[in-house]
């Protein structure tokens, strides 16, 4: 790992949740693989990276844009860049198979849970999680403690509600062809154009400050036609 942790009261993980916001990204966990068993890693600092209210500006302002799969694109450059610039071995959830176990390494991060309806949930963004990449670092340092509780425990659910075609639910997680059906209609289009009602209705996914436009930048992905 290139660089340590300075002899002020900055930590090594302060510089490097400084470069991830530098570069429109956030820091979305932080765990010790061999701590916590964590899938295909032995050892050192894993930092979880993510979209948060500034990525979408920021990646509309970038060459990868528009483009083909400009948030992959730009995901690759920039993740890989910081892992350069910090000394670390850059990892993403695309480019598979096979695929890195991101929602391994999130669960184990302690800020990451299981939702009602099967969904994973994130202590800040809600059920707004995109996770654009990690940084492996080969030594251990300081990471910041976590409460480890899910915010679902006292939540009143409304995700398990809130489908209009029960899509995602408590019984069976994801219908997809259920989903994909509903998104083909007229009344689906409003999950198209603002992102997926269930998803939007956990109080927690007020924090991912979501833009419309990149709700519908990925609902167009994921139900092209």
């Amino acid at each position: 790992m290139t660089g340590r942790p300075p002899t002020s009261s900055t930590t090594f993980y302060d510089r490097v949740e400084h470069a991830v916001l530098q570069a429109g990204l956030i820091v979305m966990g932080a765990l010790h693989p061999h701590r916590v068993d964590a899938k295909q890693l032995d050892g050192g600092t894993l930092i979880l990276l993510g979209a948060g209210k500034s990525f979408w500006p920021t990646l509309k302002s970038a060459p990868e844009w528009p483009g083909d799969h400009p948030v992959d694109r730009w995901s690759t450059r920039v993740v890989g860049q910081l892992a350069r610039d910090l000394g670390a071995e850059a990892h993403f959830p695309f480019g598979g198979p096979p695929y890195a176990p991101f929602i391994d390494w999130a669960l184990k991060s302690g800020r990451t849970f299981s939702s009602p309806v099967g969904a994973l949930v994130h202590d800040t963004v809600g059920m707004m999680i995109s996770y654009r990449g990690a940084l492996h670092f080969t030594e251990e340092f300081i990471i910041p403690e976590v409460p480890g509780s899910s915010p679902c425990i006292n939540c009143p659910a409304p995700c398990t509600q809130t489908c209009p075609v029960g899509a995602l639910n408590s019984q069976n997680f994801y219908d997809v062809g259920a989903c994909h059906a509903h998104l083909s209609t007229a009344a689906g289009q409003t999950c198209m154009t603002g992102g997926c009602l269930a998803r939007l209705s956990c109080p927690l996914s007020e924090g991912a400050g979501r833009d419309a436009e990149q709700s519908a930048h990925h609902m167009k992905a994921f139900h092209p036609s």
